[in-house]
């Protein structure tokens, strides 16, 4: 990962991601976004509400919208062994002046990448990834898949107005 940073400040200007898995799949948050990253407690399911919907939770006092990635991303979830050696984790992150969990497996680094290792969503890409992605970025054989928050978090909206 190192490489990606060097790369990074060679070229310019940088942009900074907070890392995410979804399983061994490693995805990108543009750090901008991000306001929390904890440990969901205490999620109320909503009836009827989309199965993207987790349901409710409580973040120092507001109710907020919890939203499984895995699941916003058409993947099975996943087989819990221990909740408790192996926490879910939760992205803070506010549209349109909500505020939503994004619950994901588990959180990474910040990395600060710049446009060496930037490419467009490949074509090859599941449809259901490549509609809520803006690039991705090559890091020592892996593949980061940069997330657009807005289209992440745009369903709610399509539902809203659908209703």
């Amino acid at each position: 990962m190192q490489a990606a940073n060097a790369n990074g400040a060679e070229t310019g200007p940088t942009d900074d991601y907070v890392t995410v898995f979804v399983g061994d799949t490693l995805f990108g948050l543009a750090i901008e976004r991000v306001h929390d990253v904890f440990v969901p407690s205490g999620v109320t399911p909503v009836p009827l509400a989309p199965s993207e919907i987790v349901g409710l939770l409580n973040l120092r006092g507001r109710v907020v919208t919890a939203v499984c990635l895995r699941r916003r991303l058409g993947l099975p979830d996943a087989v819990v062994q221990d909740e408790k050696a192996n926490p879910k984790m939760a992205i803070g992150l506010e549209q349109g002046g909500e505020t939503f969990a994004l619950v994901v497996d588990g959180v990474g680094e910040v990395l600060k990448l710049g446009t060496a290792s930037r490419e467009a969503v490949p074509i090859n890409l599941d449809p259901r990834w490549r509609n809520l992605a803006t690039c991705v970025h090559r890091l020592d054989g892996r593949l980061l898949v940069i997330l657009d928050v807005d289209a992440l978090l745009g369903f709610s909206a399509a539902g809203a107005k659908a209703a």
